[in-house]
């Protein structure tokens, strides 16, 4: 594969809030954006012309991630555009609330192949694109401090979001020295999508640092992996200390 021109980043899910300023704050660091959205076209298309300001040669795509065929589609018309894929942010996440006893069979697939099987697959489709570059790539997962926790009524959630940790480690390890493969958990972030229906009650109590996390927080540690050439196979804790708890 040739490579020409300035480095791209692939990223799912940044349409919402926090993901629009993840790849904002990609773009500002010199990267053209590539970026799949689901549910809000018009969302979608604002945080396009945002990006654009930036990085006027940055496209999306709509991508229902829980879909092997939408992720297909989508790195093909990525290749329509790039011939080259230095970073990916897999963001696409569900978070909804679900009782232990009542589960779904519906809600499991829901939360668990947008989460975990559209991440692996996304991760799958990226890899092969970077290991046949001359140079080092990198691949970001956002998962959450819940997959280290017990938290009751998000099952299936913690679940998806442990394996993705997992996954992290073993394309760490079987990518290496080709690709650095790290994870960022954020704790309660500010405008993260779904945390008003978070399990615990008085959340700054149990939070060392006495704050919600900023989307700030979570761009700070991205740019800190894209620019580490030393560390892969982790998980980085953006909780002000929650996990402690």
């Amino acid at each position: 594969m040739s490579v020409t021109g300035k480095k791209v980043c692939f990223m799912t899910g940044a349409s919402g809030k926090l993901g629009r300023e993840i790849a904002l704050s990609v773009a500002g660091q010199g990267y053209s954006i590539f970026f799949t959205w689901f549910s809000s076209e018009q969302k979608a298309q604002e945080t396009l012309e945002q990006i654009r300001w930036v990085s006027p040669e940055s496209q999306m795509v709509r991508c229902d991630v829980s879909k092997t065929a939408d992720i297909k589609h989508a790195f093909s018309e990525f290749g329509r555009h790039f011939d080259r894929l230095d970073l990916l942010v897999a963001s696409a996440s569900n978070f909804f609330r679900t009782d232990l006893l009542e589960v779904t069979e519906q809600q499991w697939d829901s939360l668990v192949d947008t989460n975990l099987k559209g991440t692996f697959f996304t991760m799958q489709a990226a890899a092969r694109m970077m290991l046949n570059q001359p140079f080092l790539s990198r691949i970001i997962t956002m998962t959450d401090i819940s997959a280290g926790l017990v938290w009751r009524n998000f099952a299936p959630y913690t679940v998806s979001k442990a394996g993705v940790q997992h996954l992290t480690r073993i394309f760490a390890r079987e990518t290496a020295p080709r690709i650095l493969v790290n994870s960022i958990a954020p704790g309660t972030v500010s405008e993260y999508p779904g945390r008003e229906a978070e399990p615990e009650t008085d959340l700054l109590e149990k939070i060392p640092l006495q704050r919600l996390g900023d989307p700030m927080d979570i761009v700070g540690a991205i740019r800190f992996l894209m620019e580490s050439e030393y560390i892969t196979g982790q998980v980085i804790n953006v909780d002000g200390g929650r996990i402690l708890y």
